[in-house]
């Protein structure tokens, strides 16, 4: 099939534009991503209605059949939420949840201790994002709605946990990828200062957006700092009203699914489905990264393995055996079997409202990948620019192609080569600094993007409405971004990664100051 080619036109902005726009002025996601898909289709086969018909038909095949066999990436993730959908509704049925928001509520004495729980678990739970979103927002919400923290809040504080944590983690699967991709760039430009570890190793301090994120969800948690809509969502939730999910003009994500909690439940009953789905899943990731380390007659080590990883394998078989240990949880119970069908089920449907966004998701993606948005944005920088305005620069393209794309793995493919090119041809000594810039760009775009996976998977998780999420995120992360970029002005200028460091300190304190100024003066809440 003939595209036609807009790698160097405005118009493939058009659909990420529309989808993105559409998504926030009706808050209607699925209308928003798919009149972007069908915007995009048009225009990439030349207004023909055949042509047109024919790639949507190939795009919704290829969500399922990839290569003439089953796209296992797509497919693996989907049961994976289909599957932990349906361990979140049977800890709720085996008393889990409830016996263990009570324990918590023993030893976690207040709504700051609640959040910070959520938090830590957020950084602890550092091996893939998906299954950050996913597990801590399982594990935490029982504790946060018991305490008052709204949805919006708990979503926030998953979302900025997750893609930050492993963004600098090596032992991640996203530290994996970045660590292969650069790499390749150290090689082609001939660096032989750094092996690939050792130059991830050097940039997580220069990641300045991941860092400042992190700091910004201790500092929201700890000082009760809500600003924008957020406020709203935390009043409604302190006065023990609904989330304002009526109000958002979609169905609400945290519907209660009408299940009877049983009376034996054990904190056991919650704790231990998710260790054996937190453990089986880190093993079978290591188990799977050996096996192709063995493939390739290479020797076994654990980055090696988390590098060489079937992430998305990795997680339906951790889901599988979580599953496993939940009905068992059940079981033991004498529940009857009529129960547990029907609440598996029920668990299992709660999800398809969040598959169906991923699916639209996945679809605008290709689209836009095939309007070439990333490499039409990448043009930008390109020209007379100051070496030293090169890394904010950056940090602010790959934003603005991680929010356009919905996608900061793709991002970091894109442009991570190119700040290797920019750094070779201007300044070597700036390739470190300017490849952070991207990683750090990526997220933060990422964050604020309605049509990014990540950010369905923190509302899905969180069970909070998505829309909602991105509005009640947007100043956290738009904070973020600003000191982020102050930072690598002053690292551009100075070439000190403390000086720099120390800029960025200052300017986040400012920020929280203000945020703090701006929590406690008086406004409309309801």
């Amino acid at each position: 099939m003939n595209l036609v080619d807009f790698s160097s036109s405005s118009l493939s902005l058009l659909p990420a534009v529309l989808a993105l726009g559409l998504a926030i002025v009706t808050r209607r996601v699925l209308l928003s991503l798919g009149l972007g898909i069908f915007s995009g289709a048009l225009l990439l086969n030349d207004f023909s209605v055949s042509g047109t018909a024919s790639y949507l038909g190939n795009l919704i095949k290829g969500l399922f059949i990839s290569d003439g066999s089953i796209n296992s990436w797509n497919m693996s993730i989907v049961v994976f939420l289909l599957l932990l959908g349906a361990i979140t509704a049977l800890l709720t049925l085996s008393g889990g949840t409830r016996a263990f928001a009570e324990w918590a509520q023993s030893r976690v004495k207040s709504k700051r201790g609640a959040k910070l729980l959520a938090a830590f678990l957020g950084v602890f739970i550092f091996v893939d994002d998906y299954f950050n979103s996913l597990a801590v927002g399982a594990i935490s919400r029982p504790v946060t709605d018991r305490f008052h923290v709204s949805r919006a809040k708990l979503a926030y504080i998953l979302d900025s946990t997750a893609a930050p944590m492993c963004v600098i983690m090596p032992a991640s699967s996203w530290g994996a990828y970045i660590i292969t991709v650069i790499g390749g760039i150290l090689v082609s430009h001939g660096v032989t200062e750094y092996s690939p570890l050792s130059a991830f190793a050097h940039m997580i301090p220069m990641n300045f957006y991941a860092i400042f994120a992190l700091l910004m969800v201790f500092a929201v948690a700890w000082f009760q700092m809500d600003v924008g809509p957020m406020r709203r969502f935390e009043y409604q939730a302190s006065t023990g009203s609904r989330l304002g999910d009526e109000e958002s003009g979609h169905e609400p994500l945290d519907d209660e699914l009408g299940i009877e909690e049983s009376e034996k439940g054990r904190v056991s009953d919650l704790v231990v489905p998710i260790i054996v789905l937190i453990v089986a899943t880190m093993s079978w990731m290591v188990y799977s990264g050996a096996q192709a380390l063995e493939a390739d007659g290479k020797a076994f080590s654990v980055l090696g393995a988390f590098e060489n990883t079937d992430v998305g394998m990795s997680l339906l078989y951790g889901g599988a055996m979580g599953l496993l240990s939940a009905l068992i949880t059940v079981a033991k119970q004498g529940l009857p079997v009529s129960d547990i069908a029907t609440t598996t089920w029920i668990g299992a449907k709660s999800m398809f409202g969040a598959i169906l966004i991923l699916f639209f998701a996945w679809s605008i993606g290709t689209v836009i990948g095939d309007m070439a948005t990333g490499k039409f944005l990448s043009t930008l920088i390109q020209g007379n620019l100051p070496v030293q305005l090169l890394p904010v620069l950056l940090f602010l393209l790959s934003a603005a192609m991680a929010f356009s794309t919905g996608t900061s793995w793709g991002t970091f493919g894109i442009m991570l080569p190119i700040a290797g090119d920019l750094a070779g041809a201007t300044d070597i000594a700036l390739m470190l600094p300017m490849l952070s810039a991207v990683l750090a760009g990526a997220v933060f775009g990422d964050h604020c993007s309605p049509i990014s996976d990540t950010t369905i998977l923190s509302s899905t998780g969180a069970r909070c409405g998505h829309i909602d999420h991105v509005a009640t995120q947007l100043p956290y992360a738009l904070a973020g971004a600003l000191v982020a970029a102050i930072a690598y002005l002053v690292l551009g200028f100075t070439d000190s990664l403390s000086i720099s460091l120390m800029a960025g300190m200052c300017a986040f304190v400012v920020v929280c100051a203000l945020f703090g100024w701006m929590s406690r003066r008086p406004g409309k809440l309801a």
